[in-house]
């Protein structure tokens, strides 16, 4: 199983997420309390192995600041949490990872032909479009529905329940953010704990 740990905010704890088996690593883009300034990112990118993703989180943002941003940084995917329209993901250079928040299936349905080669399944909106921990009924999720996608599950993850998620969802990756955090900020132990617990579900 596959894990992105997402809002990393600096080099120590990026560089220990993938020495603990982290296949991708999420940066945030857009408003929120794991906003990251592009040369910090950039400096973290530098730090981390050739072969874990590395995911620039955006929402609404234009095609040229997204291509600037990740030709800067030395992003290898864009991830879409906003309402971008299928065009403009077409047309970006990297990888695309289009995010939704589960509503419903027919709801889900409609982007099995979006223009991007992941979905990430994100639980409600709160005060972000991302990263708020709140979960959902995953047994109400119609896989099948998005079958030309790489199905990625986030929302509400924790080393206490994604070994459940990934039984009942069987996504491609797994995604957590605050649930790898202590009063708000990352925590090595409970980031080595979640990427053990779901690699373990191989």
């Amino acid at each position: 199983m596959k894990v992105k740990i997402c809002g990393i905010m600096d080099i120590e704890t990026g560089v220990a997420a993938a020495r603990y088996g982290a296949d991708a690593i999420g940066f945030v883009f857009a408003d929120s309390k794991r906003k990251i300034r592009e040369d910090k990112a950039k400096e973290i990118v530098a730090h981390l192995p050739k072969e874990v993703f590395k995911v620039g989180v955006f929402v609404n943002e234009s095609m040229a600041e997204m291509e600037r941003i990740a030709s800067f940084v030395g992003l290898t995917h864009l991830q879409l949490h906003g309402d971008e329209p299928a065009a403009s993901s077409e047309t970006l250079s990297k990888p695309v990872i289009k995010a939704i928040s589960f509503q419903g299936n027919d709801h889900l349905a409609r982007f099995n032909s979006f223009p991007s080669e992941y979905i990430l399944l994100d639980g409600p909106k709160g005060k972000y479009r991302g990263g708020n921990g709140l979960a959902f009924d995953w047994s109400e999720v119609n896989t099948a529905l998005i079958y030309q996608k790489k199905l990625i599950l986030a929302g509400g993850l924790t080393t206490d329940n994604v070994a459940e998620a990934i039984k009942t969802i069987r996504p491609y990756m797994v995604d957590v953010s605050s649930g790898v955090e202590t009063d708000g900020v990352k925590d090595l132990v409970k980031i080595k704990a979640f990427i053990e617990k779901a690699k373990s579900m191989d």
